[in-house]
């Protein structure tokens, strides 16, 4: 039996890698193609001028989504956001944070995204179900979020002229989406999010061969240190199973755990934990997998809940502490300080509040 879990540890990371890979691929072909252009522009008219703020932060949330990277979002929007500060004299680290928000809810539920990889992989269950069980929270905090933010910017009117959309440009990531969202399979949705890319850019004559390989290959190496440190995780965690050291662990936290309400605190709380001892998300659902799995088995408590939870929640961490990697990257963008950027994440708390209302609430 020990033999066949290790295989299928094996196997699952492997597949993990292969994603990373592919997903890493896809997002800097569509970024190189012009893409995020069209998306962003897209999001922008989504509302009126004057909600430049919810404007802002639902581009983020599209971006996010489509490119599944919150850092990629956070780097492609963050200057914008600065360009809109300082052209309409308003507050910096406001129409950051608005970024950074965004940029967090389309890390939480991206199908590409590697938090969304590592919480479905972890628990065992199809990204679709997880997709469906996240949302439920993600949604109305993001949607209260917009309101929020469209009575804060109700004075603010946008200057700046959208530019045309392309298309074309949205199709590979509405594929991905679509695809992803029927249950096809994670990596067959990457494969042809990559072709439906390439014959588009090839189409406009944006990227030549060369340049798609180039971009696949560029992809692939930003993904280098994601992999290196999920392969080293990997290691210990299996480490830790051989040896017994995660059941005996388990064991002891059910010693005083006697409901699935109690079980789903004691998940979030250590990823929580975990995440800000890491500051990675990614690496802290890593960590905490295993157990929550365990503890998800023990009290009969479904796959993608569990695997909601564990992004849920590091995402809510990851957008409270200042040395979150989100944070550090919006801040040295902007050129402000990490903290000033805290009081105006309104999305983090709103999903952190509700995925705690919701396991209150459990039965």
């Amino acid at each position: 039996m020990q033999q066949n879990d290790t295989t299928k540890n094996e196997s699952n990371i492997l597949t993990m890698l292969l994603i990373f890979v592919l997903a890493g691929a896809f997002s800097m072909i569509a970024n190189r193609m012009g893409c995020i252009d069209s998306v962003v522009n897209l999001s922008l008219l989504m509302l009126p001028d004057k909600l430049i703020l919810a404007g802002l932060f639902t581009a983020s949330c599209i971006v996010s989504i489509s490119i599944g990277t919150s850092c990629g979002t956070i780097a492609a929007l963050t200057p914008i956001a600065a360009g809109i500060a300082q052209r309409e004299g308003l507050s910096l680290p406001l129409l950051t944070a608005a970024v950074v928000g965004g940029s967090l809810f389309g890390d939480n539920l991206s199908f590409i995204s590697d938090t969304t990889i590592m919480a479905t992989r972890t628990q065992g269950c199809r990204q679709r179900d997880k997709f469906l069980s996240n949302i439920r929270i993600a949604l109305p905090a993001a949607m209260a979020t917009v309101i929020l933010y469209c009575f804060l910017g109700n004075d603010i009117h946008q200057t700046s002229v959208i530019q045309n959309i392309d298309a074309l440009h949205i199709l590979p990531y509405a594929a991905i989406f679509i695809l992803a969202l029927t249950g096809v399979n994670v990596i067959l949705v990457l494969l042809l999010g990559i072709l439906c890319a390439s014959v588009i850019t090839l189409s406009q004559g944006t990227l030549t061969v060369y340049g798609i390989w180039t971009a696949m290959w560029d992809g692939t190496q930003s993904m280098h240190d994601l992999i290196i440190v999920t392969i080293c995780a990997a290691v210990i965690i299996q480490w830790l199973t051989n040896r017994g050291i995660i059941e005996k662990t388990v064991n002891a936290i059910c010693r005083h755990i006697h409901s699935p309400r109690a079980a789903e605190a004691s998940i979030s709380t250590a990823v929580i934990a975990a995440d800000m001892m890491t500051a990675n998300n990614t690496i802290a659902i890593m960590a905490v997998g295993p157990v929550a799995r365990h503890m998800a088995k023990r009290f009969h408590i479904a796959p993608q809940r569990t695997a909601s939870l564990l992004d849920t929640m590091s995402c809510f961490a990851q957008g409270i502490i200042p040395w979150g990697a989100q944070i550090l990257i919006a801040a040295g963008l902007a050129n402000i300080n990490p903290v000033s950027i805290l009081p105006y994440l309104y999305y983090p708390l709103i999903l952190g509040i509700l995925a705690g209302i919701s396991i209150i609430k459990k039965s």
